[in-house]
């Protein structure tokens, strides 16, 4: 075990013990439920230096200063715990908590097989509903199909999340170009780094990032009503209209241009990131997720951010959920620890290192990079912007636009017929839901 899980272990079972002591009284060990030979087995797969890794380190300090439990921790990798869930759930080696990815193809899945606890009842005792804005709420809650917005809570987020575009200033003044403002302005800021000689964008089409930036071309064409059809079923999608038609259009013209490198095809999404960090590519588009890593590894530049240009909606939702599994032997200790994430001194950590809280008061956040992050989430909030992830709403999705994507940047496919082969893959998954 090396040192960095050592020491996350260490916070988190003092996270563990800080969410005792907030069910209750609220403060310090009165009316906890853990003690001394208790132990809360949690799972979560973020690093130390992340702001939430940060921030839940402080909270298991807490909970076991609060609780007298011990928490045992098992780092898990994202993958790890997507690929594996429903096999590891459905035994008894199933931790008390672990953070789980949202959506109708992943927790969704889950809650109708019966793998996680229904969270009803803690909601409502702890109040974290009244923590929650609307829109955060929607991948919290899912019917007896599994379909998100609806029905009851499985999971509780304690952060948000969304995709926005990074970009390298120094790189930019160079060029004596601006942040642009329209499409337009943008494909022309594309093109200036394509004459210089520079690949503009970071990219990966083997992993999630191409595919997120295809999902925000197509949502500066649609509406809250498209989004809702693609998302939750509400009316069939049309997979060779206006909207899907000019994302595939518009990546593969990308692409032709030069302001993708057909090499994405085979890197990840760490490649697209690195790649922004050591300046190779002036342009980035992703998660917020990758904020604080710029903030300690992009050091060699001043680098900042933006909201896609001429886009009302975004790839985005409350950030991944704490979910209690079914066959978990100590869900009290599991809703305590939730609760103390859901504090402000836990949530203002969250927001000074470069995430996104859900239940901070913006006057704590110092940071004036932080500060910047949450804004543009706040704008997406209060527009109804945030209009979740491309992938969510079948659970073979993710793998099928990813290699579709895939063909169409080689040239295998043409855009109709990417369009007509993810179409059909899409519509399988979701009759395989629907009925």
């Amino acid at each position: 075990m090396n040192r960095s899980r050592l020491i996350l272990g260490a916070a988190v079972t003092a996270a563990a013990l800080a969410l005792t002591g907030c069910s209750g009284s609220g403060s310090g060990a009165e009316g906890a439920s853990g003690g001394e030979g208790d132990t809360l087995k949690l799972w979560h797969f973020e690093s130390d230096t992340s702001a939430m890794g940060i921030a839940w380190d402080e909270a298991i300090r807490v909970f076991e200063e609060e609780t007298g439990a011990t928490v045992e921790f098992e780092e898990r990798s994202f993958e790890q715990i997507r690929s594996t869930a429903s096999q590891v759930l459905n035994s008894d080696e199933a931790p008390d908590l672990l953070e789980y990815n949202k959506g109708n193809a992943t927790a969704g899945l889950l809650s109708s097989q019966g793998l996680l606890t229904n969270l009803d009842d803690a909601v409502a005792e702890y109040g974290w509903d009244d923590k929650l804005a609307p829109s955060l709420q929607t991948t919290a809650k899912y019917d007896e199909r599994g379909i998100m917005g609806s029905g009851s809570w499985f999971g509780v987020p304690n952060y948000g999340e969304f995709v926005e575009v990074y970009y390298n200033q120094d790189m930019f003044t160079e060029a004596g170009l601006e942040v642009p403002t329209t499409l337009d302005e943008f494909e022309d800021v594309l093109q200036a780094f394509t004459d210089k000689g520079v690949t503009p964008m970071a990219e990966s089409a083997a992993e999630y990032p191409l595919g997120q930036l295809w999902y925000q071309l197509a949502l500066t064409q649609a509406d809250r009503g498209w989004v809702e059809d693609y998302q939750l079923y509400k009316n069939p999608v049309d997979w060779q209209g206006a909207e899907v038609s000019f994302a595939t259009e518009t990546v593969k013209e990308w692409t032709d241009k030069g302001y993708i490198s057909p090499n994405a095809t085979g890197s990840t999404a760490e490649d697209a990131g690195t790649a922004f960090i050591n300046g190779t590519n002036p342009i980035f588009f992703s998660g917020s997720w990758w904020h604080n890593r710029f903030t300690t590894e992009a050091t060699g530049f001043e680098w900042g951010t933006f909201l896609f240009p001429e886009a009302e909606l975004a790839p985005g939702s409350a950030g991944n959920m704490w979910a209690v599994p079914e066959n978990a032997a100590n869900k009290e200790l599991a809703y305590e620890f939730i609760d103390i994430t859901m504090r402000p001194e836990i949530q203002n950590l969250i927001g000074n290192n470069g995430g996104v809280p859900v239940a901070a008061d913006p006057a704590d956040i110092t940071d004036e990079k932080s500060s910047e992050l949450i804004a543009n989430f706040n704008e997406l909030t209060e527009k109804d912007g945030i209009a979740f992830y491309p992938d969510w709403p079948t659970p073979t999705f993710y793998d099928e636009l990813n290699a579709g994507l895939q063909e169409l940047m080689n040239g295998t496919i043409a855009p109709e017929e990417f369009q007509e082969q993810v179409g059909e893959q899409y519509q399988s998954g979701v009759d395989d839901i629907v009925g």
